[in-house]
């Protein structure tokens, strides 16, 4: 059977085209679509590009999209590194919060915590820096030193902690600018404490050890006299290798005492061997030049077992500690011979020469063995002209008289209108009369007497010759057990010299009952020497004053209170304790005013009063500061320069300008002890080709 046709072929082509059409309509709307889908899509990314314009233009989320890129890559680094190097940077970070938090923060924190601890985070990384270059610095120092600055550490670190810990509790509260930069200042004063205590450390090394020990090794580039360590002057009498020694020695001597403590027996007798052999090569040197020619080997070989010693006990605590007990006990022995110094100086002073005392005989038995006739000085009328100048000198040191009248006649213009009066005892009085009459001071005239020829000066006249005479002031000076220490042997020393026990030190006092006839007087000391003419001296006015004299208080020094007791009620109510002091050794006196102010009356009253020495102490400046008070005329300072028997810093042009120079003090010219610059001023009077002075070996 025929298969069934459907219609006929008309109806069939109608059919394929009618499929044709729709296949291309079908094309036709798939191409719209997808046009319209490709415009849907540029069109949502350029809105999504203006969207995110607009956000990143926004700083708050641009922040917020930063912090989340850091959060990102942190994340990514932790998968990069352990857990045991993380805990490492965080503990050498010293940040306010763990490391691990800001790494394992989530997603569900808000954008002010983000921004916090991303701050902590950039904070982090500068403080893990710097720690690092502490840490490196700390490795270069000595045990001491990281003990010191481990300690400072740790208390930083403590700080740290304390404040990461409230900053974890208040960063909920968002962050505080000002709380960061009192931070950032914090932690710049940490790292500036902990430089200081590095550059602290190092440096008393260097003084402590290294002066005394590497200076050695410069010693092989030395000649002795020439080498130079503490100053940049070399010259002749450089000290610096006996200095050098002196200090290695020092060193030595502790790090022996170390060595036996630590029972290091061998650095032991090693030290002691190069410290005897340091001391024989040292011996008495007091420069370079002095030393002997094995010193330079033994600093060398010292030098070295000096750094040996430093390597087996570099303990530097131990060895302060030693240094300070040395310290402490050399004080306490210069203490003991600055104290035995200063009696032995006293007592050098006291003392006569022998030279001196050998002078003194020889002139004795000349003069004894001169005939009777031949033993007076011409001129004797001058002796009570009031129109001649009269000098009243009290001297039992024939030398030292023969001086101060020398000076005095050189300089005078007219030396026959001079006339000394010479005052001594009868130990002295024989001695002190043939020198002047074998060496006539040229036309000057001359008058020698004997003190105890007074026969009006006695004890029912005088208190002072009265207290002197007496038993207690007798044991005072003399007695043996008087002194239990040197101390207290020293410090009055100066108030027991014998001189007080002489009436020649007291007769100033009663210079109108030695000389009634003389108007106007001019005392000398015999410690004195005189550089001009004196005669203007009887021109000057005293204004009614008794004497004339030159001042000597400064700012705060020698006035009443230095001499007087001030807490008796006698001294109190009648003297003023800053009232000016002035000097015995040049006076000009008025003795008519003298008598009729009765001054010699005064004086015996006060003398009176100080029988047991409470007013005052011993000696004649004291009185004559009160008898004299209110009656004392300032003459001006050039007449009379004082201080060259115990001041070693008066100014050249100061002595040359003075009429009159004073060696008050212990240090005289004529004894050992003197100043060496100021005694040719004294040694030109002296006649040393005199034959007496050779025979007694008294040299310039």
């Amino acid at each position: 059977m025929p298969p069934r046709r459907w219609g006929a072929p008309g109806s069939q082509l109608r059919g394929r085209s009618g499929r044709r059409s729709f296949s291309t309509l079908a094309l036709l709307a798939i191409s719209v679509i997808l046009s319209l889908v490709f415009l849907a899509g540029r069109i949502s990314n350029f809105s999504s590009s203006l969207a995110r314009v607009e956000f990143w233009n926004d700083p708050s989320n641009a922040h917020r999209g930063e912090t989340s890129r850091r959060l990102s890559a942190l994340k990514r680094i932790e998968t990069y590194f352990p857990r045991e190097v993380l805990d490492v940077i965080i503990a050498n970070s010293e940040g306010y919060q763990p490391l691990n938090r800001n790494i394992r923060g989530g997603n569900d924190q808000s954008s002010s915590l983000i921004k916090e601890k991303m701050l902590n985070m950039a904070r982090k990384d500068e403080i893990a820096l710097k720690g690092k270059e502490v840490l490196e610095n700390l490795k270069e120092t000595e045990a001491e030193d990281q003990l010191v600055i481990a300690s400072d550490a740790e208390h930083v670190g403590e700080l740290v902690i304390s404040r990461s810990y409230a900053e974890d509790n208040s960063s909920s509260k968002g962050p505080d600018p000002a709380q960061g930069k009192k931070t950032k200042m914090w932690l710049q004063k940490q790292n500036q404490r902990l430089k200081e205590l590095m550059q602290q450390s190092e440096e008393e090394k260097r003084k402590l050890e290294d002066e005394a020990i590497e200076q050695p090794k410069m010693v092989n580039r030395a000649t002795i006299g020439k080498y130079s360590v503490w100053r940049s002057d070399e010259n002749e009498n450089s000290d610096s290798l006996v200095r050098l020694m002196k200090d290695q020695l020092i060193m030595a001597r502790v790090y022996a005492s170390i060595a036996q403590a630590r029972h290091n027996t061998h650095l032991f007798q090693s030290l002691k061997l190069r410290i005897t052999e340091s001391q024989r090569s040292l011996g008495e040197a007091s420069i370079d030049a002095d030393l002997a020619h094995s010193a330079l080997e033994r600093i060398r070989e010292m030098g070295k077992l000096l750094t040996q010693a430093r390597k087996e006990h570099p303990d530097c605590y131990l060895m302060v500690k030693k240094l300070r007990a040395m310290l402490q006990s050399a004080e306490v022995y210069a203490r003991t011979l600055k104290k035995q110094s200063t009696f032995l100086s006293q007592l050098a002073a006291k003392t006569i020469p022998k030279g001196l005392n050998c002078l003194a005989l020889r002139l004795n038995v000349e003069y004894y063995a001169t005939p009777l006739e031949q033993r007076d000085f011409p001129h004797q009328e001058n002796l009570e002209d009031p129109s001649l100048y009269h000098y009243a000198l009290f001297s039992d040191n024939i030398l030292a008289a023969s001086v101060v009248v020398n000076s005095t006649v050189l300089h005078a213009k007219e030396s026959e209108k001079h006339v000394f009066h010479l005052v001594t005892d009868k130990l002295n009085f024989g001695a002190m009369k043939m020198w002047f009459l074998a060496n006539p001071p040229g036309k000057a005239t001359i008058h020698v007497q004997n003190v105890d020829e007074f026969k009006w000066l006695n004890a029912s006249y005088s208190p002072v010759l009265r207290q002197l005479e007496h038993k207690a002031m007798r044991d005072y000076y003399f007695k043996q057990d008087q002194a239990t220490s040197l101390a207290s042997m020293s410090s009055n020393l100066k108030y027991r010299n014998p001189k007080y026990l002489s009436m020649l030190n007291h007769l100033r006092f009663y210079l109108p009952q030695v000389y009634p006839k003389v108007d106007k007087i001019l005392f000398l000391d015999d410690d004195i020497v005189v550089q001009k003419d004196l005669t203007p001296l009887w021109d000057v006015d005293l204004h009614g004053k008794v004497n004339g004299a030159v001042e000597t208080c400064g700012a705060s020094f020698h006035r009443f209170d230095k001499y007087l007791n001030f807490s008796n009620p006698h001294i109190a109510r009648n003297f003023d304790p800053n009232a000016c002091g002035w000097a015995y050794g040049m006076n000009i006196f008025d003795l008519k005013e003298w008598k009729r102010r009765d001054i010699t009356g005064i004086y015996h009253r006060w003398q009176n009063m100080n029988e047991d020495r409470v007013l005052w102490k011993l000696g004649t400046l004291p009185p004559g500061l009160i008898t004299f008070y209110n009656m004392t005329y300032a003459l001006d300072k050039s007449w009379h320069v004082l201080g060259l028997g115990y001041n070693p810093s008066i100014e050249r042009t100061e002595i040359d300008a003075a009429a009159v120079v004073h060696y008050n003090g212990n240090l005289k010219p004529w004894l050992d002890i003197g100043f060496a610059k100021y005694k040719p001023h004294w040694t030109k009077y002296v006649k040393f080709d005199h034959s007496y002075l050779k025979q007694c070996n008294i040299n310039e």
